[in-house]
């Protein structure tokens, strides 16, 4: 009976130090689906424990849902003890979700000596199966960094081109969606996956969206994927995205309250002395991008903005005032500048298909990226060297493939120029990667891209275009090390993981360096 009442797992987000947002999905009648609008109000116990028993319950309470918040349940425990680990559940109609464990920040004062987490983005449903999350379920985490692509809008068969556009296995509504059951619906589609289940309730997630989750290429008046003589009012569309992510996705929306009806997504975490982390939108105040091999609006424009003024008075603010040891920003596109060497167009064309770039030989016009808002991408790199900040480390996914990052302060004269920072881009769960949409066997074409980009950009220092899978960042006083894994198949239900390679940072150099071995897992 626990599948049909709690087929949607449970999850926990956005931990602080005192406090955790849990979250379930109730079906309380058969009928009563998601984004069907129907079934009864239903009453929703909630449980903390500290033993996964529940021979001690700490925390508890009652909520009831309904279709109003379409039978979703989000509640923010609180007073709950500091860098600790906890189980959870729900309760109704006699039957008991699924269990779940999540643990706390440390306070603030406390001298954490060491952090993991997950680092996951872009996991598109259709183009293969979440074994990524199952394999990460078991790293012993402290947290999951989630940055953005955890639905995709499209319908079946039309995301991709080449030989990515697959369906490994069909998602509901099978059309694209466009209105707020239709959100509902792909998410419960998504929580509906055991591997993503699996995860959610092994480790709190802390999420950021990025374009997809609302349609391809968002911005604030619009999107690539979104044609308002066939698809409608865009305001009206993006408000049922962000509403059906409030309802459905364990974060706080507006920064404060759990269950209230805001859509601010960017906001900040602390993790002891060892590092603060600020989640960044990088889609709800953004100027219109250009189109591929479109330079008009000029990247250079002093009028575009990816973050906005006040996002970024928020994060300049956070960075300044912290007395963390590092500063991790969870930034859902890439900040570090790429510019692009001679490719084939085959390749060029496959790389604006999956990642979004648009590579014109000599110039740095990936215009979904930061390199499309150049002003403001200025403005945080210069603020961090005039402050004097160090240890700022950019957390990032959508591009679908592996980067190790240095971020200097003039490009062009790398390495030799000051680095103020760096950055480290996981590959994606499921969404394809430049070997999917060519078509190439494993370390083929892909190989000589990537070395085609290093020597063009001497700051890049690994590039992967041909892995899905996932990253674990541990954290310590003295270094921080991203490891990436791999899965052998996103078409396999049943694919195995392994190490590809490792990545460091050295407190105080904002340099990455290869590392022979990953870390060994054990939350703090």
């Amino acid at each position: 009976m626990t599948q049909i009442m709690f087929g949607h797992g449970v999850a926990s987000g956005d931990p602080l130090p005192t406090s955790v947002v849990l979250w379930t999905r109730v079906t309380p009648t058969p009928e009563a689906l998601p984004g069907s609008g129907v079934g009864p109000d239903t009453s929703v116990t909630w449980q903390v424990a500290t033993s996964q028993a529940f021979s001690s319950i700490v925390k508890s309470g009652t909520v009831t849902t309904g279709t109003d918040r379409d039978h979703t349940v989000k509640v923010d425990a609180t007073d709950l003890a500091p860098g600790t680990t906890y189980w959870y559940r729900f309760v109704a109609d006699g039957q008991n979700s699924p269990i779940g464990r999540t643990r706390t920040a440390p306070a603030d004062e406390t001298a954490t000596g060491k952090l993991r987490f997950g680092v996951v983005s872009c996991a598109n449903y259709q183009a293969g199966f979440f074994s990524a999350y199952r394999h990460l379920a078991g790293q012993q985490l402290d947290a999951v960094i989630h940055l953005g692509d955890y639905i995709y809008e499209y319908a079946n068969g039309e995301y991709g081109l080449g030989q990515g556009n697959v369906v490994v296995r069909p998602q509901q509504p099978e059309h694209e969606i466009l209105v707020l059951d239709d959100y509902r619906q792909r998410h419960a589609t998504y929580k509906s996956d055991p591997d993503l289940q699996t995860l959610h309730a092994s480790a709190a997630f802390i999420c950021t969206w990025d374009d997809h989750e609302t349609a391809n290429d968002a911005f604030i008046g619009g999107a690539e994927n979104h044609d308002p003589a066939t698809e409608g009012d865009w305001e009206a569309r993006r408000q049922a995205a962000f509403r059906a992510y409030d309802e459905w996705m364990p974060v706080r929306m507006s920064g404060t309250s759990a269950i209230g009806d805001g859509y601010q997504l960017y906001r900040r975490f602390r993790f002891g002395q060892l590092a603060d982390l600020s989640m960044l939108d990088l889609r709800t105040y953004r100027s219109a991008p250009g189109g591929a091999f479109d330079f008009t609006p000029i990247p250079d424009a002093p009028n575009r903005k990816i973050a906005g003024d006040e996002q970024l008075g928020w994060l300049e603010s956070g960075l300044v005032e912290s007395d963390a040891q590092w500063k991790l920003i969870g930034n859902p596109v890439m900040i570090t500048p790429v510019l692009f060497p001679p490719l084939p167009n085959q390749v060029r064309d496959a790389l604006v298909d999956f990642a979004g770039l648009l590579p014109v030989e000599g110039q740095a016009y990936n215009t979904d990226q930061w390199d499309g808002y150049t002003v403001e991408r200025r403005r945080v790199l210069e603020f961090l060297a005039d402050h004097g900040i160090i240890n700022t480390v950019f957390l990032t996914g959508d591009i679908h493939s592996g980067w190790a990052c240095e971020l200097p302060v003039n490009p062009g004269l790398a390495p030799f120029s000051t680095n103020i920072g760096t950055e480290l881009v996981c590959s994606s769960v499921t969404s394809n990667n430049l070997k999917d949409i060519v078509g190439a066997p494993p370390r083929s074409v892909s190989v000589g891209v990537e070395t085609a980009i290093k020597t063009a950009n001497r700051h890049i220092k690994y590039l992967d275009f041909d892995s899905h899978g996932y990253s674990v960042l541990e954290v310590t006083p003295s270094r921080l090390q991203m490891d990436w894994y791999v899965i052998s198949d996103r078409a396999d239900p049943q694919a195995t993981a392994a190490w590809s390679t490792s990545y460091s940072v050295e407190a105080g150099t904002q340099r990455v360096q290869k590392v022979s071995a990953p870390t060994v897992g054990g939350a703090a």
